[in-house]
């Protein structure tokens, strides 16, 4: 975060979150990653002979694989990518790979003690548990002949494609409610394809199946980790950096982020102050601190309280992003 100065009033470089479509509960803060998608079926395929095989089908493949680094990497990259957001905290425990049993399709619903044992275990807030996951990987290859209107001759070209649709459920259990609070199912398909004059050229740039099953788990993670949790976009804000010598301490803080502490000093000097003008400076960056620990209401609240304090078109301004948010904030909700 950078500042630039302008009067009274710094501009501060800040990053914005806005929820996830499915963000879940405020009381849920942390969370439990296990896998009860993996059984019998799944193997931790070598790469190489992974690649051997489709090879000796002359690239030509349709099937069903269940690899083991796929199914765990959804879940470690997720917890990555959930961490990162700043919503949750996450535990992914050695042993995160569950027995469970199965329908004809997904893994049945986790036991309620179960969950419970997992949450006391780990002093986390809920479980979420991978109780799904599939992908249908098909080959081809093809050679091709073209025609070169320049040398004016016929020549040969191959091509390859790998196409993997997966699969995944997720479900989020909450201890406290017994409540499955989130299960959400994915399905998307995703390709990769080369061409070139030779197969050993064509093959060497063509990512390795194993690398594309690995792919595709990341790309699952990616896909649910925007659903909920935060994610952010760079911003700028303005604030008054001056006023009273109260400000600078509480200036050193929200430039280093540390938005609680400058809270603290700023509502300490609305109240105490007998000045209309230094209260509506203190009330406006206290609509700021609101806002970055993601209080939209209490952040126009106090935008308010500045403006009836006293006029100043940057407080306007700044109401009418606050605004904005807050409508992004709600057109979230309602469509959950």
């Amino acid at each position: 975060m950078a500042t630039a100065s302008c009067s009274s009033v710094n501009y501060l470089r800040v990053q914005l979150g806005l929820p996830g479509q499915e963000d879940l509960p405020q009381a849920i803060q942390s969370l439990t990653l296990v896998n009860r998608s993996a059984d019998s079926r799944f193997v931790n395929y070598d790469a190489d002979t992974l690649q051997q095989l489709f090879y000796r089908k002359a690239f030509r493949l349709d099937t069903v694989l269940y690899d083991l680094t796929a199914t765990d990497t959804l879940i470690r990259a997720l917890g990555d990518l959930l961490f990162e957001s700043g919503r949750y905290d996450i535990v992914i425990p050695e042993n995160r790979f569950l027995t469970h049993k199965r329908n004809s399709f997904f893994s049945e619903e986790m036991p309620w003690n179960e969950v419970e044992s997992l949450c006391n275990t780990f002093n986390t807030d809920a479980v979420l548990s991978l109780d799904h996951f599939k992908t249908s990987l098909s080959t081809t290859h093809r050679p091709e002949t073209l025609y070169d209107n320049v040398d004016g001759r016929f020549f040969r070209a191959y091509s390859a494609m790998i196409t993997i649709q997966y699969e995944a459920l997720f479900r989020i259990y909450d201890p406290e409610k017994k409540q499955i609070i989130n299960r959400t199912f994915l399905r998307d398909t995703l390709y990769w394809e080369e061409a070139d004059l030779s197969n050993r050229a064509l093959f060497s740039r063509l990512t390795p199946v194993k690398s594309a099953m690995v792919e595709s788990a990341i790309a699952i993670a990616l896909e649910y980790a925007d659903k909920i949790s935060t994610t952010w976009t760079d911003g700028t804000r303005k604030f008054f950096s001056s006023g009273a010598p109260g400000f600078d301490e509480a200036n050193y803080y929200a430039r280093n982020h540390e938005w609680e502490k400058a809270l603290d000093l700023w509502l300490s000097f609305a109240e105490n102050t007998t000045s209309k003008g230094l209260r509506s400076k203190a009330e406006y960056n206290i609509a700021l601190a609101y806002e970055m620990s993601g209080d939209i209401d209490e952040a126009i609240r106090w935008g308010i309280k500045s403006y009836e304090s006293q006029y100043r078109p940057i407080t306007v301004e700044y109401l009418k992003i606050l605004n904005k948010r807050k409508q992004q904030f709600d057109k979230l909700i309602k469509d959950e």
